[in-house]
């Protein structure tokens, strides 16, 4: 589906449409996609890492570099700059790859199973931080997660689809209340009833 809306393949029927642009190419250049793993390049330290996507449009390593140095901090990753990817963590790795795609400054992010690597702890505290960046920095995105949880936490309308081949199960509108904290939205009577709602729309597609 990520494929169909980057223009890096077109469906066998129907059209995609990114705002005004339906053919490949202006699909590509409308949107910026994050792979499930992060594909750091092993011998490009993490600022190079980040700055790759500006390179790739002919921006100067230098300029690439004084554009992205200052978001290192807000990303969390001052003082890592000059790492090798092998030393940072799970989570600092997907920061840098999210980083990379934020700077391409495409309308549009597509974002397959960001978190899907992490243990639990640090996958609760990449979803707030994302969510965080998406509200100061905020992008069209669209998301594939497994996690239900996650998807309610982090969309404002979440689609469940049936397993292959996929089908639109249901469409959900996520317009809960935001409590103190991750632990009081996630008990909130309205939250789990939602939960339980998907997890039953998608048993439901299984069978």
């Amino acid at each position: 589906m990520l494929s169909f809306i980057a223009g890096l393949a077109d469906p066998a029927e129907g059209t995609v449409r990114v705002g005004e642009a339906l053919d490949p190419v202006a699909r590509l250049a409308a949107c910026a996609l994050m792979p499930q793993k992060d594909l750091l390049l092993p011998w490009r330290r993490a600022i190079d890492n980040a700055t790759l996507a500006l390179e790739n449009r002919g921006v100067s390593r230098k300029e690439a570099r004084a554009r992205v140095v200052p978001l290192f901090e807000r990303f969390h990753l001052a003082g890592f700059e000059r790492h090798w990817p092998h030393e940072l963590s799970g989570g600092m790795r997907q920061r840098v790859a999210f980083l990379r795609t934020l700077v391409a400054d495409k309308d549009v992010l597509l974002l397959d199973e960001p978190f899907g690597g992490l243990d639990s702890i640090t996958r609760a505290d990449m979803q707030d931080w994302l969510r965080g960046v998406l509200t100061v920095e905020p992008r069209t995105t669209v998301m594939v997660t497994h996690d239900v949880e996650e998807a309610l936490l982090l969309c404002h309308e979440v689609v469940v689809l049936s397993p292959r081949p996929a089908t639109v199960v249901a469409t959900i509108s996520v317009d809960l209340p935001v409590r103190g904290s991750r632990a009081e939205t996630v008990a909130d009577p309205e939250f789990t009833a939602m939960r339980a709602r998907v997890l039953s729309l998608l048993s439901e597609g299984v069978r």
